[in-house]
Parts: structure tokens; sequence; C-alpha cells
């Protein structure tokens, strides 16, 4: 991970930068470097950040029930009883963000009761809500968890899983949830735990601490605005299990029963195929015809739902299976909204805007919007789906790499880019530039361990398999591994670097595995991805160091770099200076003609006058270095 580059806050010089440039025409002395490109976008927006040092409740922190109470540097919550649910709420409603805390169990009345982390809570602590929970006896089978508070006062608990340690009492544990609309993924020490795509989003809640027969403190509370593409694998997840054609290697694809066997893989999507009936209908099937897959032949445009309806679809893949039917895609929505799971939904073969739009209608009429992407290799399909149904994600299938990925994700609206998995690994650089433009990518259909590894390592987010079980199980043990030690490295100004005043270098350090990161310019916090302000520095070395803080421990690299005088880097100082215009007149006059000494006696006379007395001493020094030359 690279540190994106903060916009720079000396503000516009490009009307000092031309004036340079007018300077060194006369004089034929000056080199002037052009102007650095625009800085990248910045970071999401931190919309909690609260580390409890000021020793009462934060403003806008809201005790709905329940003792809080601020001591040593931590927020307290005590809730008595496993029948109170206390909570304190803060923030506001967002749809993409990340909540992370330091929690410590104090004291408990038992393993089995816990913490949360609030998603969607309303300000008055009102039902219903939502929350990520930790239990004390964290390795529970249900020690994490993502449930819902009703209107009723009872829970629906959606997603239950084992944390990696047993919290216990006494032991901070860095948690963290990242939440995506309905989707959230639960993070403990760095390392993803569990997941959903359940949650049911109000219009309003925001976020909330809550405590349950349990004294807990929390510290380090920080709420992150992420980018709206929940399908960017998050540092630390595992790879998203997309179960082809539903668990096809188990069960006859594109069948309800290869769905059900896809859920109990524990596969995160299914993805199937969609075409049309003679009559209008969109049915559950792959190929052109069904031949292949039932008892019956012929085009499927060419023959009636009735007729579909009618085939065997099981008899082929094993006797067991005779009976099942080809699904309409109204069936496969169905249940999946009633019995768990997502569609990775691809319209098959070329389709008019009236057949898409009647693709679009039954997910609208299955309530299924925020649980379906659509993907297909034809680009009209996808050019209508996003005329249709603008919420809809898109996904471009191919089956070898375009020249510019990137280019063709922008023009389509795409938000994941799909490619063969063996064309990806052909040219793994592209998932970089991808994902530096917030498009996923998920690969098919690859089902070789051996494959599952290095496209985890080229970090593509999620691949299609007709083994989900078998996916499911190597990501259990990639998460098994032990924390990689984080890395750090100053990429620039490189090491040993002799800069002059006119250059602005960006900041640049590299992470792996890294939480944190902080870099010091001869002692000095300095923002990574900011250009270095050379103008101020004195000439000589100058050295960096970055820490980077991950969940197996820190590293740290230096560097270091000399500032030299020039005439070119003192004329820049002197031009982007905020003096009077006679007085840079007078400077620029005796760097241009050569009279060093006399320019740096002039600037000392007129430090803390007509020059800022920083200004000045810079100024000074460098004409003296020049002199002296």
């Amino acid at each position: 991970m690279t540190p994106r580059p903060t916009r720079s806050r000396r503000g516009n010089p490009s009307r000092p930068v031309a004036a340079l440039a007018v300077l060194a025409l006369s004089a034929g002395l000056l080199a002037v470097l052009p102007p650095s490109p625009p800085a990248a976008a910045e970071p999401g927006a931190v919309a909690v950040a609260e580390d409890f040092s000021a020793g009462r409740l934060p403003a806008g922190w809201r005790a709905v029930d329940g003792t809080w109470k601020v001591e040593n540097g931590r927020l307290y919550g005590t809730s008595a009883s496993s029948s109170q649910n206390n909570k304190i709420t803060f923030g506001r409603h967002l749809n993409d963000f990340r909540f992370e805390a330091t929690v410590r169990f104090e004291s408990v009345a038992s393993a089995t009761r816990w913490t949360a982390l609030g998603l969607d809570v309303p300000a008055d602590g009102a039902t219903p809500w939502w929350i990520a929970t930790m239990r004390s006896g964290t390795t529970a089978s249900n020690g994490l968890e993502f449930a819902q508070r009703t209107t009723a006062e009872a829970w629906n608990v959606t997603n239950t899983g084992a944390g990696p340690y047993a919290a216990g009492t006494g032991r901070d544990v860095r948690v963290a949830v990242e939440v995506h609309g309905s989707q959230a993924r639960w993070f403990v020490d760095g390392r993803e735990a569990l997941r959903t795509s359940s949650l049911q989003r109000s219009a309003g809640g925001g976020q909330a601490l809550l405590v349950n027969g349990a004294t807990v403190s929390f510290d380090d509370v920080r709420v992150t605005e992420l980018a709206p593409n929940g399908y960017l694998r998050p540092d630390g997840s595992p790879l998203t299990v997309i179960a082809h054609r539903g668990a096809s290697s188990a069960a006859p694809e594109n069948t309800l029963v290869a769905q059900e066997a896809a859920r109990r893989a524990n596969a995160d999507w299914i993805e199937n195929d969609v075409q049309p009936s003679r009559d209008g209908v969109p049915f559950v099937l792959h190929d052109t015809t069904v031949d292949r897959t039932t008892d019956g032949a012929g085009r499927i445009r060419d023959l009636t739902a009735a007729q579909l309806k009618a085939l065997d679809a099981g008899s082929w893949f094993a006797p067991s299976y005779a009976g099942a039917r080809l699904p309409t895609l109204a069936e496969q929505l169905a249940d999946l909204r009633t019995r768990g799971g997502n569609l990775l939904l691809e319209i098959k073969g070329a389709h008019t805007r009236d057949e898409v739009a009647r693709i679009v209608e039954v997910i609208r009429a299955e309530r299924m919007t925020g649980r379906v992407f659509i993907q297909s290799f034809e680009v009209d399909a996808l050019r209508h789906t996003r005329e249709l149904a603008p919420e809809l994600p898109l996904g471009l299938l191919r089956s070898s790499l375009d020249a510019d990925p990137v280019a063709i994700a922008r023009e389509l609206g795409l938000t994941a880019y799909n490619p063969s998995g063996t064309a990806l690994l052909t040219r793994p650089d592209v998932v970089r530039a991808l994902h530096d433009a917030g498009v996923a990518v998920l690969v098919w259909t690859i089902d070789s361990a051996n494959q599952w590894q290095a496209l985890e390592q080229a970090d593509v987010d999620g691949i299609i398999t007709n083994r989900p079980a078998e996916l499911s199980g190597w990501n259990a043990a990639y998460l098994q591994r032990p924390p990689a030690t984080p890395t750090v490295a100053i990429a620039a100004p490189a090491d040993g670097a002799t800069l002059d005043r006119a250059q602005q270098p960006t900041l640049t350090v590299t992470t792996t595995h890294a939480e944190t990161v902080t870099v010091t310019l001869d002692g000095r916090p300095v923002d990574p991805g900011a250009p270095l302000d050379l103008a101020t520095l004195p000439a000589g070395r100058h050295t960096l160091r970055a820490e980077a803080v991950g969940p197996a421990g820190r590293a740290s690299a230096t560097s270091a770099f000399t500032v030299q005088a020039s005439p070119a880097g003192l004329g820049y100082v002197i031009l982007t200076a905020d003096i009077e215009r006679g007085t840079r007149a007078t400077l620029s006059a005796l760097l241009v003609q050569g009279r060093y000494a006399e320019l740096a006696r002039h600037a000392d006379q007129q430090a803390g006058r007509r020059l800022p007395v920083e200004l000045a001493r810079v100024v000074a020094a460098d004409a003296r270095a020049l002199a002296a030359d």
C-alpha cells in the first residue's frame, strides 16, 4: 500500500514560476523545473476521531442508557445485567465507512457477555438497530456476531463466528468493521473474522458503542468514510468466494440445489446465467440450448416457460438429482432472499433493451437490487443495465485483457473488471491500476489452489470457481497464517539525493501489512504523499524516518537527502516568497548579476523589516555558499 499524497499547502506557484522562467531567459543562468503534477485525492474523511484525552464525554456523544464516563484517557461503559443493552451514540449516518476501536473487557458477569460496535443506531437508541458484537468468550462459535435488535425487542442474528482468541478481561483488542451498505466485515487485530451481506440500513442511524452484562473500556475510536465500492478486498480479508453456476462441481449447475450446495459451502456469491424463454420469461441457464443439461432439446429462446419448466435438469448430473428443474430468475432470487445469498448474474449473450428491462423488473420485484451484481461479455447489455438501473453494480467479462482496462472501466461505469484468471496472470500489474481507479477485479473460472495463491498474491478481490467449498477452506487456512510482518520503504526522495530549492519532490512511502505509518523529517512530523517544501530548509543534509506499525509488529526505514544552494533554487525562493515587489526586484537583480556577497548582506539588513526572518536567513546562507564556490 502506498499512502496517498496530500495537497500542498504552498498555494498556486504558477505566476512565480512563470516569472522565474523570464528571469532565466534574461540571465541565462537559471534552470527551471516544470511544475509538479496535481496531487491525488485525499483519503476518506475522518468522521470521528476520539482518544478521550479531554477527560470528559466528547461533544455530540449521547449516553442513552447505562453508566458512561471518561477516566484515565478511556471511555468506560457499564451494564449491570444481561438484560441491559446499554449504549452511547455518536457520529452521523454513513453508507460506506470503517469503524474501529481499541476494546478491553474490564469485568464480565460471564464469558457470554458482550460489547458491540453500533453500525446503524438512531441517536436516541430507538429500535431497530444493527450491531457487530464481540463476546469476552470470543472463541465460542458465536463469539462474534452481526445482529439486529428489532422493534419487537427481539434479536435477529444473521451471522456468527469464532474470533481468533478469547478477549477475556484486561486485554486490549483492536477491532474494526468495514460497512458498505448492506455488507460488512468484522476485523480482529487486522484480520477478517466474519462477514455479512444482510444489514438492513436506515436513512439516519449513526454509530454507537454498546455493553451488555459487563464493564468495558474503549480507546482510539475512529470512523472513516470509505469509497463506495465494497467489492474491493480490504487488507486482512481473504478472497471473495463466487460459486460458478452454483456449486457446479457438486450439483447440477444453474439449479436451486446447486445454489443450496454453494450456500452450505460458505460461498459469498452465487454466479449464474440468465436468458429469456420464447415468451420473455428470464430463466437461469448457461448454454443457448437445453440439450446438455436437461432431458430436452432446442434453443432456450425457442421454448416457452411452460416447456422449460417441464424439463428434468438434474438427471444428467446424477440419478439422485432427478426431477430438478430449471429455475426462473424470479425463483432464484426468491430463494436467495429468503434463505440467504447474493447473486452475480451474467446476462448471457446479446439482449435487447427490452429484454434487459425485463431482467431489471424481476430483480426489483423480488426486492433484491442490493444483492445482485450484473456482469456480461456484452457491452450493450451493460449499457442498457446502467441506463435502466443505475443502482446495480456492473462487471465486464473478458476472455483476454483490454489494452487499457481502466479506460474501459471508466467508459462503462464498471464496479468490477472480470477477466479470465489465466489472462490476468499474464499481466497482474493491471490489478493495481484498477484498484487505484476504484475498480474491483473478480476473475473466472479458477479451480486450482496454486492459481488461487497466485491470484491472491496479485491482490485480486474475488474468484469465480466450480469448487466453492474448497476455496472457502483455502480461505480459512489463509486466515490462520501468522500475520505478515510490516515493511516500509522511503521511495522518494531517493536516499543520497542532492536537491535544490526549485524542486518539490513528493514524499513517497511504500508499506505492506501496516495499519499506521508515521514519517518525520529531522525529527518533525510530515505527511506522506505531500510535496516537500525545500524553500525553508537549511542547506545541507536532512534525514527522513518512516515507521510502520501492523498487527505483527513494526518496521522502520531512514533516508537522507541534501539541499544544495544553487542559483535556480535561490531564484525560486525569491520569486515565490510573499514579499514586496520592489524587494523582490532588488534581490532578483543581485542574483542574476552574480553579486552573491552583496545579496547576502542585503538579506541580513532586511531581516525582520522587508524580509521575514526565516526567509532572510535562507537567502543569506545560500548566497554566501554561492559566493564561496
